[in-house]
């Protein structure tokens, strides 16, 4: 018996093969490749210009504290279920391996009161300029070339700064890194 393949049957088997290709690219999307070297720590310059912004906006009479850094995938995971299959609201749409901040290349922060207190109000003006001490953060930490999460369409992320120098989630995934003097090279450093 012969098997007769036609153009139709042609196409049908391409259209079979690109979706299997695409939807294993999707399931591997957000894996780690194998033998990818962890990081433990923050970014030398992440850490540079996470003093820098707290220091520029102490100048400002504004008090940061840096409420998160770097994550591991094990903390990323449990943050992650939060809302889903643990207690608490929905605090993040990331895995571990898909947040910058188990990277080393994300920090969170917060304002701080004159009593000591703690907190995450985005129309808070404790300096009295009669601007927003939270705006007047991200406007300094923008200009140091942080991306802010509160500009993201999709999931607001008002705590979250990041610099990703140019690598992307999946160059991260695949084992890339920056080098350690990405920014600052040439720069004279003010602290």
């Amino acid at each position: 018996m012969k098997l007769k393949v036609t153009g139709k049957h042609v196409i049908t088997i391409c259209f079979v093969f690109i979706v299997i290709v695409l939807y294993n690219q999707f399931l591997n999307k957000s894996k780690l490749s194998e033998n990818v070297h962890l990081v433990e720590g923050l970014h030398p310059e992440l850490i540079y210009y996470t003093d820098l912004l707290v220091q520029m906006a102490g100048e400002d009479g504004i008090k940061v504290v840096i409420t998160d850094d770097f994550r591991s995938f094990h903390e990323q995971d449990k943050l992650y279920a939060k809302g889903r299959s643990g207690e608490g609201n929905i605090v993040t749409h990331a895995k571990a391996g898909e947040s910058l901040h188990n990277y080393g290349l994300a920090v969170d922060f917060a304002l701080i009161t004159p009593e000591d207190q703690v907190i995450w109000d985005l129309n808070y003006d404790g300096n009295g300029n009669s601007r927003s001490d939270w705006m007047e953060v991200v406007e300094i930490a923008k200009g140091l070339g942080f991306e802010w999460g509160g500009d993201w369409k999709h999931f607001k992320d008002y705590p979250h700064l990041q610099m990703d120098f140019g690598l992307s989630l999946r160059d991260l995934q695949k084992g890339k890194r920056p080098p350690e003097h990405s920014l600052t090279a040439g720069k004279e450093k003010t602290n």
